[in-house]
């Protein structure tokens, strides 16, 4: 039994192949509105193939028997759709929508919270279960906050993203250039080009931010608290702060694969 995951975000499609026990394997597209569903469909089912899904049957082939999706861009919903039942022969279903998250939505309008923010949330809660609070802290297009006491989500804190604040600096400000974000210091350094500049005034800021908002939601949270950092840029403040209990790129994949696991299990 496999089940193919799909979490889609502003910037990027991640795809993952899981089996009950653990995800197997994972790949990651840009999100892309203009494509077509057709091409998608090719892409997930070449993707597939490398990961040695058999289309054909086989005897012990992975192929997966169900689809659970994430989405935060509407326009993808229908592209995802068409890829996966004209393609794969599988009727994707969306987490908030066809399988709702396990966790007690706290917020005021709770159709507001983007579903990633659920699904990571309840990622972090399952790898956590003796932990009374979860913070899960997710680096990507914004830098998000989301926190869970017991099994209820509290709700959580959206900060500006590290790519996107990257951008629009460059965009604004004729001088700068745009730069992909790479130190391997373990402490700031007095930038003296504006690489070097940028490059460690992001990290460092970045991490500043965090282990000030760790500091502030340890002391207003029931404790014990594990915090669990995901997304792009995760590793690399993770290296430098000592917040995290886990680093998980694949959050959204991994409470994807809870979900669909609870929901076999459910029937």
């Amino acid at each position: 039994m496999y089940a193919l995951l799909i979490d889609i975000g502003n910037t990027s499609l991640k795809i993952g192949l899981a089996s009950p026990e653990r995800l197997i394997t994972s790949y990651t597209l840009p999100t892309d509105t203009s494509q077509s569903g057709d091409s998608l469909g090719l892409q997930i089912a070449y993707l597939l193939n490398h990961a040695g899904v058999s289309f054909t049957g086989d005897e012990g082939s992975m192929r997966p028997t169900a689809c659970v999706v994430s989405s935060v861009v509407p326009g993808m919903i229908p592209l995802v759709r068409h890829a996966c039942e004209r393609y794969l022969h599988l009727t994707p279903l969306f987490a908030h929508h066809d399988l709702p998250i396990p966790l007690e939505n706290h917020y005021e309008r709770p159709n507001e919270v983007g579903a990633d923010r659920l699904v990571g949330a309840f990622g972090a809660r399952r790898l956590f279960p003796n932990a009374r609070s979860v913070v899960s802290v997710d680096y990507g297009t914004a830098t998000n906050f989301d926190c869970v006491t017991g099994n209820a989500y509290l709700g959580g804190l959206i900060c500006p993203g590290v790519m996107s604040s990257l951008g629009a600096l460059a965009t604004r400000t004729a001088q700068l250039p745009k730069i992909a974000l790479c130190t391997h210091s373990d402490a700031p350094i007095m930038g003296r080009s504006t690489v070097t500049s940028l490059n460690h005034g992001f990290l460092f800021g970045f991490a500043a931010m965090t282990e000030g908002l760790y500091a502030r939601l340890t002391s207003t949270l029931e404790g014990p608290v594990a915090f669990v950092a995901t997304g792009g840029f995760a590793a690399d403040v993770a290296r430098v702060v000592n917040c995290f209990d886990l680093v998980r790129p694949d959050l959204v994949i991994e409470g994807l694969r809870q979900l669909w696991i609870e929901a076999v299990r459910g029937k």
